[in-house]
């Protein structure tokens, strides 16, 4: 392993890697650093293609020292496919979505599961406690009964009901609140306060590592690209953290010299129900205010006030990026046609991404003949509700 230390991106002060870690005293997340020089000196990237199918195949860009702490579930490595269809539809001939629907829980939050777990195992934790607004506490609940940990999970009444059994069959300490992620949050902050220790809250960016395992996602993208970067990657933002993994990835891509220094344009695209970073990036502000009224179907990106927002108005500024709101009429739309163009079922977070690079295409902003990847964050098994089949004739016996 090669972490060296933990940094806060806000005041600069360092921290001990080898204990918990939650965030900074200036409130600011903590972001894991590597001595990429070593790295460089004994990996060769070529090498990553011998190497097992998923994302433990970056170790040495990964926390965990002593592999036998390692809980897996074969998570990672997701396919790419191109879509030639839909992409001609919008003008984007040269279209991919990166598939995270296939990971182990069927969405992204198994990556940053995987290695939040093996880390907090690895660093004495028994039992970790997070909001969430489905999948992550789904993810989180599995690699923790998978590691032999306790896991106490929060989340709204709202969220995606398979998330909630997904959360009690793995054994999980389960508790609803009848309101958004916020007061999900405020519940597990009590929980950790009176634990007098024995809980770790692992929360969206509140532990260092989840952030590892996402930016994994940035890692395959360039590897599945044979070592090129795309021209745009658009990624559905609510927390924020795939968006902040992948720009941290391929800023350690870069300084390792393994890809070029042109770097990809990040999208971040949220729904017009709830869209802080959108409005934050469009008045040029730094930090995101609380978005009042939150709701979008797409309820993985429901987030009012994202912990995050000054990491990932940073990263959509450091490449030249954007952000963009989507209504929720046309990410139903476009999902329901990618399907039948495609034959792959999205979640409505990733098809959000297919509304924006349509209207990103329609606006000019993506030109004509650039390589555009989309992130589809979750299998679209888990959203029934979002393909309306009152339509169907039923046929005589």
């Amino acid at each position: 392993m090669h972490l060296t230390h933990l940094e806060c991106p806000r005041c600069g002060t360092e921290h001990d890697a080898h204990v918990p870690q939650n965030l900074c005293v200036c409130g600011s997340p903590l972001l894991a650093r590597y001595d990429l020089a070593a790295v460089r000196r004994t990996v060769e990237p070529e090498r990553f293609g011998l190497r097992p199918a998923d994302l433990w195949r970056y170790r040495e860009l990964l926390p965990v020292a002593d592999p036998t702490y390692v809980t897996t579930l074969g998570e990672g490595w997701t396919p790419m496919l191109r879509a030639p269809a839909y992409g001609a539809e919008i003008g984007v001939d040269d279209l991919l979505v990166k598939d995270e629907g296939l990971t182990p829980t069927g969405s992204f939050k198994a990556r940053g599961a995987a290695v939040g777990v093996s880390r907090a195992r690895e660093l004495g934790v028994r039992r970790i406690a997070m909001p969430t607004n489905g999948n992550a506490g789904a993810a989180w609940a599995t690699y923790a009964a998978r590691a032999g940990m306790g896991a106490t999970i929060v989340m709204p009444l709202s969220a995606p009901t398979i998330c909630r059994r997904e959360c009690v069959a793995a054994g999980a300490d389960l508790r609803l609140v009848d309101g958004l992620i916020g007061d999900a949050g405020r519940q597990v902050a009590g929980l950790v306060a009176a634990s007098a220790g024995s809980i770790f809250d692992a929360g969206t960016l509140r532990e260092p590592y989840r952030l590892e395992g996402k930016k994994t996602m940035g890692y395959e993208i360039v590897e599945q690209l044979g070592w090129q970067v795309p021209d745009v990657i658009i990624y559905p933002t609510g927390g924020g953290v795939g968006l902040i993994g992948i720009h941290k990835a391929l800023g350690e891509l870069r300084e390792l010299g393994w890809v070029e220094d042109r770097l990809p344009r990040l999208v971040a695209v949220q729904s017009t129900g709830c869209a802080p970073i959108v409005r934050a990036f469009a008045a040029g502000e730094d930090r995101a205010q609380p978005w009042a009224d939150a709701h979008t179907v797409a309820f993985g990106i429901t987030v009012p006030a994202p912990l995050g927002d000054e990491l990932i108005l940073t990263a959509l500024r450091a490449t030249a990026g954007t952000a963009i709101a989507v209504d929720d009429a046309e990410i139903l739309a476009d999902l329901r046609d990618f399907a039948a163009r495609e034959g792959l079922l999205l979640c409505p977070e990733g098809a959000a991404c297919l509304t924006a690079a349509r209207r990103l295409r329609a606006g000019g902003w993506i030109r004509a003949g650039e390589r555009v990847v989309v992130l589809n964050t979750g299998s679209g098994l888990k959203y029934p509700e979002t393909v309306d089949v009152s339509g169907v004739p039923l046929l005589p016996a």
